[in-house]
């Protein structure tokens, strides 16, 4: 009996030893697969996976057609695990063919013991296909343990920029520098907007290598937005092959179109001479990635002339008619101003003063001014302020307070000198005269596009009125006869079309020197003259020989206006262009036409 109760007590325990056994497994395995499951998931991903950034595409940069000026195109890197190199020599010998480098380049990148080094950095799909096919095959009749077995060798998926039109339009866009974030230019100045949100995946780890269907995407990339512009690729060609004919044909150091809608403040084409390929900038100077445009101020010389004009007929000072006896030199505070070109004493009207582009006329008119009223009106059509057309590294330009005039300021600032603006200011200025008055800010970007597709047009543009709609409309007439046999640019007159502009030829400051040195050379213009449809400026910087603003700038304005206006079906008004007299002989024979019609 005592045996047997001996025996069944023995028993029990072993069931409660038995059972609490049991129940110390369960409550580890509820650990490990509840409790700690993810702190052993991530032990078996260190140890059995690795983890890659996902990079994300950054947005496309389109013209208003959607034709691509900038684009993400897949790349593949291949990095190496130096550690798991046995034979960086041998190695090298293998790899170097397939991806297209020296063996001596291949070999330096696979020698040490680094976990990861760079062996070719943004390298087509292809060749890490063609790579990866061909270690396959080198490693398959080895044993899986064998030191001659070539291992380490990886793949990083990304993305490189890609620039389908080259150099085209290049100042403008800019380039994305080799860590893939915009350097200059709109992939600058909107990095933010079009770089994506890079995502994550994970990959089994094999021998070396990445197990070809392991690949799991733990968080997705996200694409950046995508950018259009309000530029016309083929205005934008048609005004590059102009401008640099321009340059080279007068060994000018640069030149700027700018194609303007002056009612919405839309940039056609912004071209520059000379330019970049944006695909390839190992070579270019930053000085040649800048955009002039936008960044180099210069003084405009005659073209300034129009905003002298503008302000003394707003403020009922002279009238296209108003005569004005005009001399070839004249003194003021004791300095001497000249025309161009030497004349004899001239009677000329407002109006022939502007065809003419004298100097000395425009200082008469300027001094019915007051100094307030002429910088007023020069800080009200833009000098001094930036344009606001969000393009990177704007410059204000240059206008000096009135409080620090000297005596030859006032009359140097009335034809044109004295105060620096940029290519885009005075592109603005000409535009607000053919806006009826109006300034509208310009801009290059018509919208975004998000990831899905969804646009959203871009802000309206500020505008400000600068002078009245009948002020505008008369300067509109008068700068027609610039463009006559009689003014500074019949090279800008296109056939079937009334035409309005202005010259200038102004001196240069070279920076060098801190002097004058050169000239700058312009036109610019818009037609059809009575219903303004688009504003185009051409500078050209420091030409040799030959420099006057009508000869350089207005066959290029001719050229690309000409193309505009095809291309945009804008037909010719049909309307009879009014004559405005010149000089006061004209002046006294209209009259007396006028009052042989009234009888």
């Amino acid at each position: 009996m005592g045996n047997f109760s001996l025996t069944h007590n023995r028993i029990r325990s072993l069931i409660f030893v038995m059972a609490l056994v049991m129940f110390l497994f369960g409550l580890r395995l509820v650990q490990v697969q509840a409790v700690q499951a993810g702190e052993y998931r991530a032990r078996a991903v260190n140890e059995m996976e690795n983890t890659k950034s996902l990079p994300a595409p950054r947005g496309v940069i389109t013209d208003i057609n959607g034709v691509a000026f900038a684009r993400s195109v897949a790349a593949i890197s291949i990095v190496v695990d130096q550690t798991q190199i046995t034979d960086p020599a041998r190695v090298a010998n293998f790899v170097a063919p397939i991806v297209g480098l020296t063996a001596a380049e291949v070999q330096a990148s696979i020698s040490g013991t680094r976990k990861w080094n760079m062996v070719l950095q943004n390298g087509q799909p292809a060749v890490w296909r063609k790579l990866s096919a061909a270690l396959a095959d080198y490693n398959a009749p080895l044993p899986a343990m064998s030191p001659q077995r070539i291992i380490g060798f990886y793949p990083e998926r990304g993305y490189i920029r890609d620039y389908p039109s080259g150099s085209l339009i290049a100042s403008l866009i800019g380039f994305v520098n080799r860590a893939g974030v915009g350097a200059t230019g709109l992939e600058s100045s909107m990095n933010s907007v079009i770089s994506g949100v890079d995502g994550k995946y994970s990959f089994a780890n094999g021998y070396g290598a990445e197990i070809p269907g392991s690949q799991s995407e733990i968080i997705p990339a996200q694409s950046g937005t995508s950018v259009r512009l309000t530029i016309d690729r083929d205005v934008q060609w048609v005004a590059e092959a102009a401008i640099a004919q321009a340059v080279k044909a007068s060994g000018a150091i640069s030149g700027t179109v700018i194609v303007m809608n002056p009612k919405t403040g839309e940039i056609l084409a912004h071209a520059t001479a000379p330019t970049f390929d944006p695909n390839n900038t190992s070579k270019v100077s930053l000085a040649a990635m800048r955009n002039p445009s936008v960044q180099d101020v210069y003084e405009p010389g005659s073209t300034g002339k129009v905003m002298t004009m503008s302000a003394a007929i707003e403020e009922k000072k002279v009238t296209p008619d108003t005569v004005f006896t005009v001399p070839y030199a004249l003194s003021r505070a004791g300095s001497i101003f000249r025309d161009h070109q030497k004349h004899a004493t001239l009677r000329l009207t407002t109006s022939g003063i502007l065809a003419e582009s004298s100097n000395t006329g425009s200082i008469q008119v300027g001094e019915l001014l007051s100094h307030d009223v002429l910088y007023s009106y020069l800080t009200k059509f833009g000098v001094g302020t930036k344009t606001g057309s969000g393009l990177p590294g704007e410059s204000a330009g240059i206008l000096p307070k009135v409080a620090s005039w000297s005596g030859t300021t006032a009359p140097t600032v009335a034809f044109g000198q004295g105060y620096s603006l940029t290519a885009m200011q005075a592109t603005s200025i000409f535009a607000t005269i053919a806006n009826d008055g109006v300034r509208v800010s310009p801009t290059v970007i018509a919208g975004t596009s998000d990831a899905s597709g969804n646009f959203t047009p871009a802000a309206g543009r500020t505008s400000q009125r600068v002078i009245s709609a009948e002020t505008a409309q008369t300067m509109r007439l008068m700068m027609e006869s610039v463009v006559s046999a009689n003014g500074t640019a019949p090279t800008a007159a296109i056939p079937g079309y009334r035409v309005a502009g202005k010259t200038g030829t102004a001196m240069r400051v070279d920076d060098s020197c801190g002097c004058y040195r050169g000239y700058t050379a312009s036109f610019i213009g818009f037609a059809p003259a009575d219903k303004p449809a688009y504003v185009i400026s051409v500078t050209i910087q420091d030409p040799k020989g030959l420099h006057w603003g009508g000869a350089l700038g207005g066959p290029v304005f001719k050229k690309v206006m000409t193309f505009v206006l095809q291309s945009r079906h804008i037909a010719p008004t049909g309307t009879t262009i009014v004559p405005v007299a010149l000089n006061e002989k004209e002046l006294l024979a209209k009259k007396a036409a006028n009052a042989t019609a009234t009888k």
